[in-house]
Order: C-alpha cells, then sequence, then structure tokens
C-alpha cells in the first residue's frame, strides 16, 4: 500500500557514516553497490551472501572505499538495527525484514524494506546520475516499474551533457557567493535556456563558461 501523504524528497550524505543492509541476494547487492558508491561505511548481515558482495571487500565500486565494507555471514540479531544511521532490509523473509524494520524504527533509525512499503520509514526512487546531477523519480511504493521507465526517459530525453552544465554552474555560484549577493537573486533559467545549454549541446565549453562569466558580472 503506498503512503496516504506526499513523501518528502531528499538526498542523504551518508559518506562516512554506519549503514547496515540485512541480506544477500541480488537484492541486497544493489543496496550495496549503492550505499558504497555513495561513500558509506556498510556492514551486511546475512546466511548466505553472493558474490558479488564478497568482491566489493577489496575492490568497491566508484566512489567506495576500501575496507567500508564488512560481511558477517550469520542471521541477523535483535535489536542491532539500533546502532547504524541508516538500514535496509532485503532478505525475502517477511518476518526477519519485519524484525529489522521494528528495531530501526523504534531507535529513530531511517529503514527501507525491499519491495515492502508496509515496512519503510523511507522509500528508494529509481535513480541516474551523470556527475554530480542526480534524477531521482518516485512514485510513493504505488509502482517502481513506472518509476523505472520515467527515469530512463527523462534520463535519454536530455540531448546534452548535464555534468558538465553542473560544473559550469557550480564555478559561477562560487563567483556570485564571493561578491556576498544572493545567488537565488539571478535568472539561471534565462541563462541555461539561452546559451549555457546550446553551447554545451556543440561541445562549446570555454564559450559556455565565459557567457556565464559575464552573466555572473553583469
Amino acid at each position: 500500500m503506498a503512503p496516504s501523504a506526499p513523501l518528502y524528497p531528499v538526498s542523504l550524505v551518508v559518506s562516512g557514516r554506519k549503514c547496515l543492509v540485512v541480506g544477500g541476494g541480488r537484492v541486497a547487492a544493489r543496496k550495496v553497490e549503492g550505499l558504497l558508491a555513495s561513500g558509506a561505511r556498510v556492514t551486511v548481515v546475512a546466511p548466505e551472501v553472493i558474490d558479488a558482495i564478497r568482491s566489493w571487500e577489496a575492490t568497491p565500486p566508484p566512489g567506495g572505499t576500501p575496507g567500508w565494507l564488512t560481511i558477517e555471514v550469520r542471521p541477523y540479531r535483535s535489536p542491532e538495527a539500533a546502532d547504524f544511521r541508516l538500514v535496509m532490509t532485503a532478505t525475502g523473509r517477511a518476518e526477519v525484514d519485519h524484525a529489522v524494520f521494528a528495531d530501526a524504527d523504534a531507535a529513530g533509525v531511517w529503514v527501507n524494506s525491499a519491495d515492502d512499503v508496509d515496512n519503510c520509514s523511507f522509500l528508494l526512487p529509481a535513480v541516474h546520475r551523470a556527475g554530480p546531477v542526480t534524477v531521482a523519480v518516485s512514485t510513493g511504493g504505488a509502482s517502481p516499474a513506472l518509476a523505472g521507465w520515467l527515469r530512463s526517459r527523462l534520463a535519454g530525453s536530455l540531448d546534452f551533457d548535464v555534468s558538465v552544465v553542473a560544473e559550469l554552474l557550480e564555478e559561477a555560484r562560487s563567483l556570485v557567493k564571493g561578491t556576498g549577493i544572493s545567488t537565488e537573486a539571478l535568472d539561471w533559467d534565462r541563462i541555461l535556456e539561452s546559451q549555457v545549454v546550446p553551447l554545451v549541446r556543440e561541445g562549446r565549453i570555454d564559450e559556455a563558461r565565459a557567457a556565464l562569466r559575464a552573466f555572473v558580472d553583469g
């Protein structure tokens, strides 16, 4: 059942923070990979763990830190979820996933149960990453398949390198902030639409940077 109230979207900073994944199969592997790629310290607890997860102990996915994955081959022990900042459970066993949720929720720890909205305090969107840019789509648990479909369509509709645009805008924002002027006071939409995106689309990065500099100085 999807949540009755609208979800509040956020981007969590998990870098260096202790996160728990209960489960060692393919679904759990996706959770582990995403957490490691975001710089988290991840502990995996499961009676069986697939080779893909084990391989990240020595060679984590891009963004991960070697040595920040701990694998404990055993069943979940209540109430250990309370010892972490973020918890995900993907065991395929309703009684285990519910126990993990109950322990985490009672301790005020955010928890996601794979394919089980009733045992979640947060939901995972379908995600596309391009450098510093993240496109996330959620259907509030109603249809992960639709979220994935929309994510792919949105990502495929971009005919320019959005990561380059993000980096150029970061440079420009830093210049504005150095003057003490609020970055919210500028019409970023106009410069993006009229100059920056068209120039980046054509590979004219230096000209796009110059256009932003003139925009900021103007």
